[in-house]
Formats: C-alpha cells, sequence, structure tokens
C-alpha cells in the first residue's frame, strides 16, 4: 500500500507515541482504580475494575486513533506477506498449549462474575497487538528494515508489561514477564507475516492470554506447572525461525507465479 494513500503518511515517531500514551492510560485506568496486580484474581470485581475497564477504555481509543490516521488496513492486513510459511508451526503449538492449559483449568472455582469479568480480559488481544504489531508495525515500516520492524515491536511489546512493577508485582517476575513477552510477542509477529493478517495474532492472543489468567485461578492440575516450560521452548522456537519471515513476496506475485505455464524442455 502507497503510504501517501493514506490519511496521516506514517512516521516512527507516531508509532512510539501510540505505544506511550497506550501504557500511560492503561496504566493510569489501573492505578485509579486502587487494585494491586496481586489481588485482580481474587474477585470479579477486582478483576473488572482492576484490568478489564483500562482495556475497555483502550479499546475506545484505538480505534478511534487507527480511524483519525486512515491506517486501518495496513494495520491489519499484510501488503506482501512472508515468502516461507512453514514457521507458522510455532503459533500452532502456542494454540495447542493454550487449548491445553484451557483443559487444565479449574472451572469449578469460577463464578459467573469472575467469569464475565475474565471475557473483557479478552479485549487485551485487540489492544495489545493493535499497539505493537498493528499501528508500529505500520510506523516503523515507514523507515526501517523488517527486521528492525520485528525487533522493535517485539521489544516494546514486552516492555508494556513492565508496568505490572509499579502496580505491585515483584521486580524478578516482572523481568522475567518483559522477557517471555517478548519471545510470545515474536509468535505473534510470526502469525502476522505468515497467515497475511493481524486479527488471527489478536485471537491467538487473546486466547493465549485467557488461558494463563484462567488456569492461574482456583486449584489448577500440577501438569501446569511444567508449560512454564513449554512456553519457553515456544518462544525460542520463535526466535530460531522469524528469520525465515522477513523476506516478502506480494500476493499478486504469487498469483502469477501459480498460473505460469510449465515449460517442457526438449532434448
Amino acid at each position: 500500500m502507497n503510504p501517501a494513500s493514506l490519511r496521516v503518511r506514517p512516521r516512527v515517531w507516531i508509532g512510539f507515541a501510540i505505544w506511550l500514551a497506550y501504557v500511560a492510560v492503561v496504566f493510569g485506568v489501573q492505578v485509579a482504580s486502587g487494585i494491586p496486580y496481586d489481588q485482580w484474581g481474587d474477585s470479579g470485581s477486582n478483576l473488572f475494575w482492576g484490568g478489564g475497564v483500562s482495556l475497555i477504555v483502550a479499546t475506545i481509543l484505538l480505534a478511534v486513533t487507527t480511524s483519525v490516521l486512515g491506517w486501518w488496513r495496513p494495520a491489519l492486513f499484510e501488503d506482501a506477506r512472508s515468502r516461507h510459511r512453514w514457521p507458522i508451526f510455532v503459533p500452532i503449538l502456542l494454540a495447542l498449549t493454550a487449548v491445553l492449559t484451557l483443559v487444565l483449568t479449574d472451572w469449578a472455582a469460577y463464578d459467573g462474575a469472575f467469569f464475565a469479568a475474565s471475557l473483557v480480559l479478552l479485549l487485551v488481544g485487540f489492544t495489545e497487538e493493535m499497539t505493537s504489531r498493528g499501528l508500529m508495525v505500520v510506523a516503523l515500516r515507514s523507515r526501517l528494515s523488517e527486521v528492525w520492524v520485528w525487533f522493535i515491536s517485539s521489544a516494546a511489546f514486552g516492555l508494556m508489561h513492565f508496568m505490572n512493577f509499579f502496580l505491585g508485582q515483584d521486580l524478578v517476575p516482572t523481568l522475567v514477564q518483559v522477557g517471555s513477552a517478548f519471545a510470545i510477542g515474536t509468535v505473534f509477529y510470526i502469525v502476522r507475516r505468515t497467515t497475511g493478517t493481524l486479527i488471527w495474532a489478536m485471537v491467538l492472543h487473546a486466547v493465549w492470554d485467557f488461558s494463563v489468567f484462567a488456569v492461574g485461578h482456583g486449584d489448577p492440575s500440577t501438569v501446569v506447572h511444567s508449560l512454564g516450560l513449554v512456553q519457553m521452548g515456544i518462544g525460542v522456537l520463535a526466535l530460531a525461525t522469524v528469520w525465515f519471515t522477513f523476506r516478502s513476496v506480494r500476493a499478486a506475485d504469487e498469483a502469477a507465479a501459480d498460473h505460469q505455464p510449465v515449460k517442457i524442455s526438449r532434448s
């Protein structure tokens, strides 16, 4: 897509400004709730006011911002996606892990209010993806190579989670969360590049976050403790395979190649 055709021409600083605004809004609303991060899981009310409201506000503001910029199309869809599609096996592994995590969740510990508040958290798939791998990617591509687009957008996604330290989480778990988010963010980047759309990354992100939060409620199976190692392994696989997604091919070029007649050599 020609950047000149957009309502506002993409600039790197716009991506960082949106990221900073997102972090500030979410952090501000969560602090205003007065509910520490480690108490969100105590009740449906804590979960909704501590985390859910900030996501609702962020969703509205991001939708307005994207409309004003006119960036919906480039934020959600790749103009030229990855030449190699096979790295999609890494996101598939993450999806299977999320399903297994949901199976191992102690659903008996859920009441109606807590479950309803948990569903609101699904909005994180839209808000964090649109911010880090949607609008920021559009902005970064205005000047930087795809390698830097991946690295900076994934690093920005990881650093988002450092706000949990200021919300009451201990430093070491927060640093681990930031590093893990960088790796898992790479998985979501692979989804965008291999499928050609951010929408599937939003869906996987929402389901993954929901499963991680859900399994921590109540009395989960002891098998759950080993899933952290599985997540780490998936993150390592993502970092090892993401390089193969940087080269692009346009849909029109693919279609032309598929319909090109086969040449038969004559001896």
